[in-house]
């Protein structure tokens, strides 16, 4: 019997994660829900997972939520500038535990990727190596659900603002990267490196045009300067920290670093990602209900 960890499962992907498992037949008993608010989780608890609290920044409760575990899918925590020391406090504690496999969710081509962003995956990663556990890379590219905060305003003025210029992107929904997710940690043996990509390549403009067609409104792309763009952001409320790493992502897209020809996503889910259109229609729709 293998008992498998998902962090940070009450998260968006770390709680499809647990429910992909789930899909693929894991036992309820044999899954190990690491949570940070014990109050979210009684969905968690009502499907028979076992639930354990424990922070990334608290290694005390990591030892007691990673006992007995095999295999880790260990989600990358939402504290940019934190991120390095949270995950090498899982990875240590991971490794003392005797975990035999970990799966992390990094970004698509942290190696070489220039945006921002991949700093410290890349650092994570490095992490990894050096732990000697054996490692599954799941580099995911950009999730479709981010375009969901900016969706109302566009819809209500007609225009979605951005930097990517003319730029594609291979985005996906949070349940694709979550199914493969849960494959991989089902299946791999450790070494493997998926660059995780959607089967479809819209520019921002593109992404306008689903929007229109969405809320029957006419939407257009604008492009503007970075600088502007994360302006812009801030302005609307975003911490100007966050708001440049999002700006530098959007000019990243007018590079190429979130397009990818990659079919790893389509390999491990056995399907192709879901549509731009769909994850639109549906998360607008549990916006305005």
């Amino acid at each position: 019997m293998t008992t498998y960890a998902v962090t940070g499962a009450t998260g968006g992907l770390g709680s499809a994660a647990v429910e992909a498992l789930l899909d693929r037949g894991v036992a309820a008993g044999d899954v190990v829900a690491v949570v940070r608010n014990p109050e979210k989780a009684d969905t968690l608890r009502s499907a028979g997972v076992d639930v354990r609290v424990a922070d990334y920044g608290d290694p005390t409760a990591l030892r007691v939520a990673l006992t007995g575990v095999d295999r880790v899918l260990l989600v990358s925590g939402s504290e940019v500038g934190q991120r390095v020391s949270q995950h090498r406090n899982v990875i240590e504690v991971a490794a003392e535990a005797g975990v035999s496999l970990i799966a992390y969710t990094s970004i698509l081509r942290a190696d070489t990727s220039p945006l921002t962003l991949a700093t410290e995956h890349v650092a994570t990663e490095r992490a990894l190596a050096e732990s000697g556990i054996p490692t599954v890379l799941l580099r995911n590219g950009w999730y479709w659900e981010n375009y969901l905060a900016a969706a109302p305003q566009a819809i209500e003025t007609g225009v979605l603002y951005g930097s990517a210029g003319n730029g594609t992107i291979a985005a996906a929904s949070r349940r694709d990267y979550a199914a493969a997710a849960a494959a991989a940690l089902v299946e791999a043996a450790g070494g493997e490196v998926y660059e995780l990509a959607g089967n479809e390549h819209p520019t921002y403009a593109q992404i306008a045009e689903a929007l229109a067609e969405v809320s029957g409104k006419p939407v257009r792309y604008t492009d503007i300067p970075e600088a502007d763009y994360a302006a812009a952001l801030t302005d609307a409320g975003i911490p100007a920290p966050m708001a440049a790493i999002l700006a530098d992502s959007d000019a990243g897209v007018a590079r190429g670093a979130l397009d990818s020809d990659s079919t790893d996503l389509a390999t491990l889910t056995g399907r192709p990602s879901t549509p731009l259109i769909e994850v639109l229609r549906t998360g607008l729709a549990a916006v305005t209900a």
